[in-house]
């Protein structure tokens, strides 16, 4: 299942999801090459997260063999900053457009629920307990983490909470067949939720590379529980008084 697009009227300009957007976009152009090598490759060990190397649980001087004939040593000591810069880098051109695609349906509705300057801080922290628990999964990980849909994560847990009854129009692929479908917030975002967690079963014991489904639980844990602290009541109130999502699912 893929969302097209939620049906949640917003009361407030919503400028930080979109910023996010454009600040993404333009690191995968001018300092990732937009996909190409090799400033692709490049980009990732320098700016992602590698839990062994910044937690110290891989020898410094290890190598790292990543194809086509290079390798990347492990440093003395990781780069903190990447804490930060990790969310900001992608893998492939499918990765950030899909990522930035789920910022685009859910980001503004999350940011008008809280303000702008809010919105950001809850955003990064949401990627900061996303890298948090991966780290904590496998913390003598040698393959960078990058990517946004840690924070991201965070985002879909503050919109199950604050509009679990939102209609979200949705793809269905079934082999050749497509349809659409609608359905309430709660139920595509729960399904994301259950296959984030089955892929941290099936991937148990794995040190290498593919996709950081613990980063992706630990930010949507952090959404639902930051989400009390950082949402402004006063815009929720004023989203309940004018009923939309907020009113029983009819459909």
């Amino acid at each position: 299942m893929f969302p097209i697009r939620d049906e949640n009227p917003k009361f407030h300009t919503t400028m930080i999801t979109y910023a996010i957007i454009v600040v993404n976009a333009l690191v995968w152009i001018f300092f990732q090459g937009a996909g190409t090598q090799p400033g692709l490759i490049k980009s990732i060990f320098s700016f992602g997260l590698i839990p062994g190397e910044l937690l110290g649980t891989i020898p410094a001087g290890t190598r790292v063999n990543i194809g086509g004939g290079m390798a990347y040593v492990i440093e003395r000591s990781g780069n903190s900053l990447s804490l930060i810069s990790h969310m900001f880098m992608h893998g492939g051109w499918f990765h950030i457009i899909g990522n930035m695609w789920f910022l685009t349906i859910l980001g503004d509705n999350v940011e008008d629920s809280m303000g702008s300057v809010r919105f950001l801080f809850f955003y990064l922290l949401c990627g900061l307990a996303a890298a948090a628990t991966q780290m904590a999964l496998n913390p003598a990980g040698a393959v960078p983490m990058v990517g946004a849909s840690g924070a991201i994560g965070g985002v879909m847990g503050a919109y199950v909470v604050l509009y679990p009854r939102a209609p979200v129009h949705m793809l269905v692929f079934l082999g050749f067949f497509i349809t659409r479908i609608i359905v309430p917030a709660y139920f595509m975002l729960g399904y994301w939720f259950l296959l984030q967690l089955a892929g941290i079963a099936f991937s148990a014991g794995s040190r290498g590379g593919g996709v950081a489904f613990g980063a992706h639980v630990g930010g949507f844990v952090a959404g639902v529980a930051l989400v009390f602290l950082f949402r402004s009541k006063e815009r929720v109130r004023e989203k309940r008084a004018h009923g939309g999502v907020w009113s029983s699912w009819k459909r």
